[in-house]
């Protein structure tokens, strides 16, 4: 592996307390030294990071990749492209592939296919359920053994709350992480927009804020009596981030994430023929908004993630409740936290933070740092570069976003994994 020197930039490093003026060294595909290159350094290669911020490689918790089985809309080398474009070093693929994660041979599997794209860092997260059925438990502890990070039931419904009970228990009992998606399927049914004025006024069907509270009220009280690590992703609305504060100040293990579109839009930007604003969970009131806002810039919320989900162009055709819901969100991901953080007043190390060290820390990698040893995975960006959406800056298969075809603040120069450039604009 050549050694590479990045000078001149300002590096950010939130786990290390390290915002400053200087270099990075890099050899042997790790972190050498920060701030002052050692003087018998000489480097194979030298990136000028002038005006630029130099930080660690993001860490998204939730990326569908569309492989194996839904190859139409996207495939793990055309997303992990545009995932290194967009800065993220490592992703968590959810367990919803078809087949979904529920066997050993799958993760193997979703290990080929990543090593054929030259993209190691795909972390799976094992299927809750055989099948995702909701009945079942799948094997975990050969899932964790095959390398599987976590475990989930995705977006599909738990059977009862007796099957979850067991499935914290049983994570637990193999120290691993379970994530969680809070949805009641009976009072959430086929809604497709926040239960409010603008699904009303446009007949709509609508998602309660109570299907997302009373799930997670259960998911934590169960936390509690099993002792599992439990992870809440992609939280939407004010009463989850009151119930995930409350649960924090009571000592209970509990962390949450926030998609990036749920910072930034809400049911007031819907417009109900247009399906790039069609997402699960829905976009809810401004008071949510505001809450979920806040929640991140107090440490309620630990994380924010991308959930980006790529779509082909069939999927998002005809009446807003018939297409499938998400976004492709891999490569809005930074420009839009750089907006958060400029409209909140929140400092630039702490906003990085919900994108490094947080979920690392969630996840219990070493990464997400710059710390002397540590594998070499930084994102260097240009927090002031101006760029379009459009077919020529784009890289996803999906081009489903609400955000097609206007300009963002915020461009990822050079992404370096492991030690080796793997991505420059």
């Amino acid at each position: 592996m050549s050694k590479i020197l990045i000078k001149n930039g300002r590096i950010i490093d939130p786990a290390n307390s390290i915002d400053t003026m200087g270099s990075l060294c890099i050899a042997d595909g790790k972190v050498l030294q920060v701030i002052n290159p050692a003087t018998d350094f000489t480097p194979d290669q030298v990136i000028d990071a002038a005006g630029q911020i130099v930080c660690p490689g993001f860490i998204d918790l939730s990326v569908r990749l569309r492989e194996p089985g839904h190859s139409q809309k996207g495939s793990i080398k055309s997303e992990t492209r545009a995932a290194l474009s967009a800065g993220v070093t490592s992703l968590c693929l959810p367990p919803d592939t078809k087949p979904c994660i529920d066997s050993p041979a799958v993760v193997e599997y979703i290990k080929d296919k990543a090593e054929a794209a030259n993209y190691s860092q795909i972390y799976s997260i094992g299927a809750l359920t055989q099948r995702l059925d909701g009945n079942e438990l799948s094997s975990m502890f050969a899932l964790k053994q095959a390398g599987c990070i976590a475990v989930s039931n995705a977006r599909a419904p738990l059977g009862n709350l007796l099957i979850l009970r067991r499935a914290m228990e049983y994570a637990s009992s193999h120290d691993l992480l379970l994530l969680y998606r809070a949805n009641e399927a009976a009072l959430s049914g086929k809604g497709c927009a926040h239960e409010g004025a603008i699904a009303t006024r446009y007949g709509l069907p609508g998602i309660p804020v109570a299907a997302e509270s009373i799930a997670l009220a259960q998911a934590l009280e169960l936390a509690q009596l099993t002792g599992c690590r439990i992870h809440i992703s992609q939280i939407s609305c004010k009463q989850s981030v009151i119930k995930i504060q409350q649960a924090k100040k009571y000592g209970l293990n509990v962390t949450a994430d926030v998609a990036i579109h749920q910072l930034h839009l809400t049911e007031n930007d819907v417009t109900p023929f247009d399906s790039h604003y069609h997402v699960i969970p829905p976009f809810r009131s401004e008071e949510d908004c505001y809450y979920l806002c806040d929640g991140l810039a107090n440490g309620t919320i630990d994380a924010i993630c991308s959930d980006h989900q790529p779509h082909d162009l069939d999927a998002k055709l005809g009446a807003f409740p018939e297409t499938e819901p998400g976004i492709a969100a891999l490569e809005t991901l930074l420009p839009l936290t750089l907006k958060f953080a400029e409209q909140h007043k929140l400092e630039l190390t702490q906003a990085l933070a919900s994108l490094t060290q947080n979920p690392a820390a969630i996840l219990g990698l070493d990464a997400g740092s710059l710390t002397a040893g540590f594998q070499a995975d930084i994102c260097i960006f240009d927090p002031k570069q101006k760029w379009e959406v459009n077919p020529e800056t784009w890289r996803s298969a999906g081009r489903n976003t609400p955000y097609w075809q206007q300009t963002l603040t915020g461009k990822v120069t050079h992404t370096l994994q492991a030690g080796r450039l793997v991505y420059s604009f």
